[in-house]
């Protein structure tokens, strides 16, 4: 592989081509991250099964939480811009072992999360197989097939791979939103008072499905880890943050909504569903959208696979720079200036549990809920870091108000319920060893982090001497 290494500094760029995405190019990154295609496939059916009329109310609160995530991290975002992320804005201010928790943590998401996906995606592969040959293939080898397309397109263009995730999450949103406008034309202009009465729910039901619902918006801010390949960052970043929060918002609540409605319409409870968006599109009158739809939830578990690589790949770059990580992984490709070796490390940190938990036959979307899981603690961990250190980085440039105070308060108290809400009460099976897997994680970096200082200590000690 040819490299090259930059100097660590922002008019460098960090050795990747600067200022070349659009604002759409911007925003896709965030989109895609998220893979708004994926909830009301996956996500929104494992919350009604748990807060049951009130998933549409999970969405509401989800929404609202993470707009108050959204508002401190574009905050940051006007004033600061880099390959690092959430990870530059939480060192600028904490003490540096909470700036590396903050690096760590945000890795382990954008990985966990890229693995999430592949687990979608080689169950959905598999099920529109079996439906048009009524064969399966390999799900190691699907799983190590989207990987390795994935990594090849980070690796080759940035831009490339951002107009990529933009069209293939258009297409396949469209398709969704036509299903459930389609959906609720049938039902007529009148409300679904069960729903909105909340009919049944119970307190802990929506207290737990509004855990899960924050894992639907999980990766809306990984735009600020194109801060040196986007135009006019300072602008651009902070509104894709917003923007692709309040997208997705608004999409899970209206499919929350459509969903729980469509299918009780025809008697079956979408908690248990399969495949809720083929029923919705059957409801609708359009059954052939349902099967188009199951292909863009495919094709958009490749985008997600693509947009969570290229967002590690950049939080690792400024990692090594800083010294948190090897120092050979801050090398960039001299012709396509990307992190060609951060790319493949993310790659192959992303797919290699998959494939274990593959083979020993788990599917795809235990999979898919097992690392989502894992992902949201790093997630959780990193939004709430920056909600503690952004009124002291505003002290410092002058822009410290009473909504300076207030909206990171309510937004690190979001975050640390959440947190309680995924530890308690203790997950079973598999979801409640999630935890001590994140902090065996945390502490096996933290302590590469206290080696490689003590390591940089001792050099400037012996050469001052």
């Amino acid at each position: 592989m040819e490299t090259t290494t930059q100097a660590s500094s922002p008019t460098a760029g960090y050795g990747l081509r600067r200022e070349v995405l659009s604002p759409m190019e911007t925003l896709a990154q965030s989109v895609s991250t998220i893979a708004p295609t994926t909830t009301p496939a996956a996500t929104i059916p494992l919350v009604c099964a748990l807060a049951g009329n009130g998933t549409w109310l999970a969405y509401v609160l989800a929404t609202a939480a993470i707009l108050l995530v959204a508002l401190c991290i574009s905050r940051f975002a006007r004033y600061s811009s880099s390959p690092g992320s959430l990870y530059t804005y939480a060192s600028m201010i904490l003490p540096p072992s909470l700036g590396a928790t903050a690096a760590w943590s945000l890795l382990l998401a954008y990985i966990a999360t890229g693995s999430s996906v592949i687990g979608g995606f080689y169950h959905y592969a598999n099920l529109l197989l079996h439906d048009a040959t009524g064969r399966v293939a390999s799900a190691v080898f699907l799983a190590l097939l989207v990987t390795a397309i994935s990594i090849a397109i980070a690796w080759r263009d940035v831009k490339i791979s951002a107009r990529l995730m933009l069209w293939i999450e258009a297409v396949s949103v469209s398709l969704i939103l036509t299903v459930v406008v389609l959906v609720l034309v049938r039902h007529g202009l009148h409300l679904d008072w069960t729903q909105l009465r909340l009919r049944g729910m119970s307190g802990s039901g929506l207290r737990l499905g509004l855990v899960l619902a924050l894992f639907s918006f999980v990766g809306f801010e990984s735009a600020t880890t194109l801060g040196a390949e986007a135009r006019n960052p300072l602008k651009t970043i902070p509104r894709a943050v917003i923007q692709s929060a309040l997208l997705a918002g608004a999409i899970f609540i209206l499919c929350a909504y459509t969903e729980v409605l469509g299918l009780r319409t025809v008697g079956q409870d979408l908690g248990a569903s399969q495949a809720p968006m083929r029923v919705l599109a059957g409801v609708g009158g359009v059954p052939v959208l349902g099967l188009l739809i199951d292909i863009g939830v495919l094709v958009s578990m490749f985008a997600g696979t693509l947009a969570c690589i290229t967002a590690a790949a950049r939080v690792l770059l400024l990692m090594s720079h800083n010294g948190i990580a090897h120092g050979s992984l801050r090398t960039t490709h001299a012709r396509h200036e990307t992190p060609g070796r951060a790319i493949v490390v993310t790659g192959v940190a992303a797919v290699t549990p998959v494939a274990v938990l593959a083979a020993r036959g788990a599917s795809g979307l235990d999979v898919y809920g097992w690392m989502g899981s894992l992902a949201t603690y790093g997630f959780i961990v990193a939004y709430a870091l920056v909600c503690v250190a952004l009124p002291r980085y505003l002290r410092q440039h002058g822009a410290y108000g009473r909504g300076a105070q207030i909206i990171p308060s309510l937004a690190f108290a979001a975050m640390l319920l959440a947190l309680i809400g995924n530890l308690y009460p203790v997950p079973e099976g598999p979801y409640g060893k999630l935890p001590y897997i994140y902090l065996a994680y945390l502490c096996a970096g933290l302590l590469w982090f206290l080696l490689q200082r003590r390591k940089t200590g001792a050099a400037n000690i012996q050469n001052g001497a």
